[in-house]
């Protein structure tokens, strides 16, 4: 299918990709390794192309938040290293052994049980082990010494490898949270050396940068950094830490028709825009079932032809209306840019309420991915 026959569609620039990976490779400090995020279908982009470019590229290990997400990238043929960062139900420890992936491990009872399954298997099971240092969500707690014991122990159990142990930032990409960024880290540097003084071996590569990290605290970088957002060319906060990014996504629609309307008449459910004169308006062919927040209703501008229109009336599940009243050029067909490149997913989720990376996320199967 060409893209002048689809009504909405996503171009993933693979040129960008490459582009925002080498930019961050850059920032590094020599030696890192990079672990690039591919989980929620590398945040909507694509987790199989984008994994296999990211692969070309010499990444050292690939992410993701379940087996079934692991599972398709060993299907589609991808080698690289696969970390399984969410927590998995521990009969799936043979499993995810046998695809050669890695687990992140952050419970005692989870990892014993993991540790049963894959007896008289002949398969070990590589698991970075997760250190609560300020997150509240998963993990051994630094501050509890009975974790701490707990986390120690699984040094011993048998069929378990420990590869890795990692943190996670709760607020890298917050300046008013220095503080507490520079307390979890010490935390977990403390609390990974005793843990490796307690047990007389190396506990693996160290891991705690998320792309706030990579953003704002480089020196933290230890031995392997975690870029999500940053890879796809959106920055986290508002520091941009000398990197310049391009938006890997782009999200693009079309005018599907062009409507006239007088003064006085009502668009949309609920009618909730009121004409204030005459006016001609563009429907496009995205909606909420494409995964256009609703929320941005009445909010958003789109670009046509290069220019702003502003989205009126509730978005609709599979089409929205924007006026295009003095833009006499604009005909049927042409192209719009919801967001992306020339118009940013951040500019669109702040009008939202939201993130970015929930904008990404959001966009759905029924909308093609086309990769340039």
């Amino acid at each position: 299918m060409r893209n002048q026959d689809k009504r909405t569609w996503a171009e993933i620039s693979l040129a960008n990709l490459e582009h925002n990976y080498r930019e961050i490779r850059r920032a590094l400090p020599p030696g890192t390794r990079f672990m690039g995020l591919c989980k929620a279908n590398a945040y909507g982009h694509g987790a199989v192309p984008i994994a296999r470019r990211l692969e070309e590229l010499g990444a050292d290990y690939l992410a993701v938040s379940c087996y079934e997400e692991a599972s398709e990238l060993r299907s589609a043929g991808i080698s690289t290293p696969i970390l399984i960062l969410a927590p998995s139900p521990s009969f799936l420890a043979l499993d995810i052994a046998r695809l050669g992936s890695e687990q992140a491990i952050g419970d005692i009872g989870c990892a014993r049980e993991m540790s049963r399954r894959l007896q008289g298997s002949g398969f070990r099971l590589k698991c970075h082990v997760k250190l609560e240092t300020g997150m509240g969500r998963t993990g051994f707690n630094v501050s509890s010494e009975r974790e701490m014991a707990e986390a120690a122990s699984l040094a011993s159990l048998p069929g378990l490898e420990i590869s890795g142990v990692f943190t996670h930032f709760a607020a890298a990409d917050e300046p008013g949270q220095v503080a507490f960024t520079r307390r979890q880290f010490a935390q977990f540097n403390e609390a990974v050396d005793r843990l490796e003084k307690e047990t007389g071996v190396s506990w693996g590569i160290r891991h705690c940068a998320n792309s706030g990290g990579v953003v704002n605290y480089r020196e933290m970088s230890l031995g392997m950094v975690r870029p999500g957002l940053l890879l796809y060319g959106l920055y986290p906060g508002a520091e941009r830490g000398g990197l310049d990014l391009k938006p890997v996504m782009t999200v693009l629609t079309r005018v599907s028709e062009i409507t006239e309307h007088r003064a006085g008449d009502t668009i949309s459910y609920g009618r909730t825009f009121t004409c204030p004169g005459d006016m001609r308006l563009a429907v496009i062919p995205v909606g909420y079932a494409d995964g256009l927040h609703r929320r941005l209703s009445g909010a958003m501008d789109v670009l046509i032809n290069g220019r702003r229109a502003h989205q009126v009336g509730a978005i609709c599940m599979d089409m929205c209306m924007v006026d295009i009243t003095g833009m006499d050029d604009v005909r049927v067909g042409d192209v719009v840019t919801v967001f992306g490149q020339g118009l940013g997913a951040d500019e669109q989720a702040a009008k939202a309420g939201t993130i970015s990376y929930e904008l990404l996320c959001a966009v759905s199967p029924r909308v093609p991915r086309v990769y340039i």
